[in-house]
């Protein structure tokens, strides 16, 4: 399944002044979203990620990161909403490069034959954190902990590749697979439709790299299916997408994806979360 390892975010916290050499961790975002096309490979592969760069920034202490845990059910396979949005985002972008249709696409990696003797752990699973978002540079006070943060980025790096790049069936459960195909075919029916709405309500900056953008066009795509076909709350939709573009994009995203799905939500969506009738306004 095609995915990229997620950066990992340690939040700096307040300490005091010393005169101790000090050194940034940088996480570049979109490396997070960049193997996302990548067909799954035959064993997990290690993290694509770029190396950390060690500068000298102000003064600033990480915090330990949160734990938060994915959400699996008895048979050990992810079995949330988020699991399921992530897979379809995962699909939507792999199906844009590739020029096919995301039902399609979403299909065809749902039967691909595992590789002869592959394994997959499950144990990575419990490990791996949706919830893992990506952040400004990182500030340490000595190489020791530059080295200690880097060594468990490359860990939960490799973990989340070994989920990422499995086979969708050993991942997800089939609550998941499902509400997964229906957010796509639900994609696939509104797409051109909402390809109008988006090309309205989405900066100019977006208009002039749209290529740079699959990521978070597929985003809104899947956001507006997901309201407009499975009566999802707004506010719901609005945050899961703010926090897969927290995810896998980088820079303003998750800001112009909150603002351009609540204009969404006021000028195209009705009380009952179905698209209104387009007519032109006065």
């Amino acid at each position: 399944m095609e995915a990229a390892p997620a950066a990992r975010t340690f939040s700096p916290s307040s300490s005091s002044a010393g005169a101790r050499p000090r050194h940034t961790l940088a996480y570049p975002a979109p490396q997070r979203a960049r193997a996302l096309a990548a067909p799954p490979p035959s064993r997990a592969v290690a993290s694509s990620r770029a190396p950390l760069v060690v500068s000298s920034p102000p003064p600033a202490s990480p915090g330990p990161p949160a734990a938060a845990h994915a959400k699996v059910d008895r048979s050990g396979r992810f079995c949330s909403p988020r699991a399921a949005r992530e897979l379809a985002l995962m699909i939507s972008y792999a199906a844009c490069l590739e020029g096919a249709d995301v039902v399609r696409l979403f299909d065809r990696r749902i039967s691909a034959r595992r590789e002869p003797g592959y394994v997959f752990d499950k144990a990575c699973l419990l490990s791996y954190n949706h919830m893992s978002f990506g952040g400004g540079p990182l500030e340490v006070g000595t190489e020791e902990e530059a080295e200690k943060l880097t060594s468990q980025n490359e860990k939960d790096s490799a973990n989340e590749a070994e989920v990422l790049s499995a086979p969708p069936k050993l991942v997800y459960n089939n609550f998941v697979l499902r509400l997964s195909r229906e957010l796509l075919v639900a994609v696939a029916s509104g797409w051109d439709k909402h390809v109008d709405i988006i090309d309205k309500i989405i900066p100019q900056t977006w208009k002039d790299e749209p290529v740079a953008r699959i990521l978070e066009l597929c985003i809104l795509h899947i956001a507006m299916a997901e309201m407009t076909s499975k009566g999802t709350p707004h506010k719901v939709v609005i945050n899961e997408a703010v926090d897969l573009a927290k995810r896998f994009c980088d820079g303003g995203a998750p800001r112009v994806i909150n603002g351009c799905l609540r204009t969404f939500v006021k000028d195209h969506v009705d009380i009952t979360g179905t698209n209104q009738a387009a007519e032109p306004k006065a």
